[in-house]
C-alpha cells in the first residue's frame, strides 16, 4: 500500500481548491479589479501583483487595490466587485495546463474528485458549469455552503461526506496556507500547489503540507503515486 510522508495514502478521493489550484481565474478577477479601479479614478495595481493575490479572494483584492478607504467604502467596493465579477466569471479563466489530463485520469479510475472553495456559490457554479466540470465532479462545497469557511475543516469534511469517502483516505490540494490548515485539521493528506497564486510574503515550505507540488505535472505524479494509478 502506498504511503505519503508516513501516512496511509491509499486514496478514496481528491479535492481541490478552485482559484489558483484547479482553475486560473486571475485573468477575469484582475480584469474586474482593474475596471473598478479605473472607474473610481485609481491607478490600476500591476497585473503580476494582483494575480499573486487572487487566492486572498475578492476582499483581499479590494484591500490591495484600495488600501486607504474606510470601512463603508470598502464594503461598497467589495459588493461592486462581486456584482461585476458575477457577470464575468469565465471569459479568460481556464484550467491550469495539465489539470484536464489529471481529471481524466481520476475519472478513468472512477475516483471521486471535487472542489472546496471559499468562493461564493453564485460565482463558483457558473464557472464550473462553463468549464464543463459540474457533471463530472462528486461535489462542490462553496464559501457560503456552510457557516464555516476554510481554514475551518468543516467544508472539507462535508465534501468527503457528500463524496462517500473517508477524510483519512483523501487528498486536498490548495495554494494557500489556509488550505493546508483546513486539510490537516480534517485529517486529510495535503498538497501545497506552489504553482498557484503565491505572494512574495508566502512560503509554501512553511505551511506544513505533506507534499509541495511545484507544477501540475509534479502534482499529477504525486496523486498518481498516492492513488496507484497507471500513468
Amino acid at each position: 500500500m502506498t504511503r505519503v510522508d508516513g501516512k496511509d495514502a491509499s486514496c478514496g478521493g481528491v479535492f481541490f481548491d478552485l482559484d489558483g489550484t484547479l482553475v486560473d481565474t486571475a485573468p477575469d478577477m484582475v480584469a474586474v479589479l482593474v475596471g473598478l479601479q479605473k472607474d473610481t479614478g485609481s491607478t490600476p495595481v500591476p497585473y503580476k501583483l494582483a494575480r499573486a493575490s487572487v487566492s486572498h479572494g475578492a476582499l483581499g483584492l479590494i484591500n490591495l487595490a484600495f488600501p486607504a478607504v474606510d470601512g463603508h467604502e470598502r464594503r461598497r467596493l467589495h459588493k461592486e466587485f462581486l456584482d461585476r465579477y458575477e457577470q464575468a466569471v469565465c471569459i479568460g479563466s481556464a484550467l491550469f495546463p495539465g489539470i484536464a489530463e489529471l481529471l481524466d485520469l481520476l475519472d478513468g479510475r472512477g475516483l471521486p474528485w471535487g472542489v472546496v472553495t471559499n468562493k461564493p456559490e453564485r460565482m463558483t457554479d457558473p464557472l464550473l458549469r462553463k468549464l464543463g466540470l459540474s457533471d463530472r465532479m462528486s461535489c462542490a462545497v462553496c464559501g457560503d455552503t456552510l457557516p464555516q469557511r476554510k481554514p475551518h475543516p468543516a467544508p472539507l469534511l462535508l465534501a468527503c461526506e457528500r463524496s462517500g469517502v473517508a477524510p483519512a483516505k483523501s487528498i486536498y490540494v490548495g495554494d494557500d496556507a489556509r488550505d493546508v490548515v483546513a486539510g490537516r485539521a480534517a485529517g486529510m493528506t495535503t498538497i501545497a500547489a506552489a504553482y498557484g497564486y503565491i505572494t512574495a510574503e508566502d512560503d509554501p515550505g512553511l505551511w506544513e503540507a505533506d507534499l509541495i507540488a511545484a507544477d501540475t505535472h509534479e502534482l499529477t505524479k504525486m496523486i498518481v503515486k498516492a492513488v496507484s494509478l497507471d500513468y
